[in-house]
């Protein structure tokens, strides 16, 4: 209990006194996940949407795939990126391996089925009649494939938040890859996981009260952005 009591003494301190070291971790753990998610956001929206609107031979395997990947395992993916950029492994002569790069690319491959596979079920989830009147209307491929996809924008919304969520807590594939080096790939994460293991349990709890306040802040912005949409319909 002490602890607790110790660490939200500390968590405000830091944030109040706006202490260098942690709002470079702060910035670091935004950056990562951040662009973690929007490259996965540019692969996986477009993919989940035409995964939802098309019809193919081996759909079901693919889907099957995409769904084991949102299941992955975050730390498998840590060691696949470790093996592929490692000196021996087929990327390593980018040099990326303990750089915040591999750091965002473990990022995007975890967040990536959840975004792609939640806006697919967003999208199969709409009307199938919408799509017969605009096809019947003269619409093209890409005008029905974007008004589909503003029907399911709180679907597409929530593949989003879920994919931010997977990676701003993710700790195992982040140290795998960037191994936590002070003022250079260290995140709030890997942060706690030190502290925690230096026995400074006070500041361990500090960052996690960082940690879920900058979720929350997150979150909370981005259905701000849908408040509308999310209103039942009896209001």
């Amino acid at each position: 209990m002490n602890e607790i009591t110790g660490g939200l003494k500390e968590a405000l301190l830091l944030l109040i006194t706006l202490d260098s070291q942690v709002t470079k971790i702060i910035y670091l753990s935004m950056y990562v996940s951040g662009l973690g998610l929007l490259i996965s956001a540019v692969v996986g929206i477009p993919l989940g949407s035409w995964l939802g609107l098309t019809n193919f031979r081996g759909k079901r395997v693919v889907v099957a795939l995409l769904y084991t990947g949102m299941g992955f395992p975050p730390v498998v993916i840590g060691l696949f990126v470790l093996l592929l950029l490692s000196k021996s492994g087929p990327l390593g002569f980018l040099g990326w391996l303990y750089t915040v790069k591999a750091m965002v690319l473990a990022q995007a491959i975890i967040s990536f089925p959840l975004v792609a596979g939640f806006t697919m079920a967003a999208v199969m989830g709409v009307d199938r009649n919408l799509r017969r009147q605009l096809k019947a209307l003269g619409a093209s491929k890409i005008q029905t494939t974007y008004t589909i996809l503003m029907e399911a924008r709180i679907g597409v919304l929530v593949s989003i938040i879920a994919g931010f969520g997977s990676i701003i807590s993710e700790v195992g594939a982040v140290m795998m890859v960037g191994g936590n080096i002070e003022n250079f790939t260290r995140v709030l994460t890997t942060a706690i996981v030190l502290e925690t293991r230096k026995g400074n349990f006070s500041l361990a709890i500090a960052f996690g009260i960082i940690l879920l306040l900058l979720s929350f802040i997150v979150n909370f912005a981005m259905l701000h952005f849908q408040k509308k949409e999310l209103l039942s319909y009896d209001e």
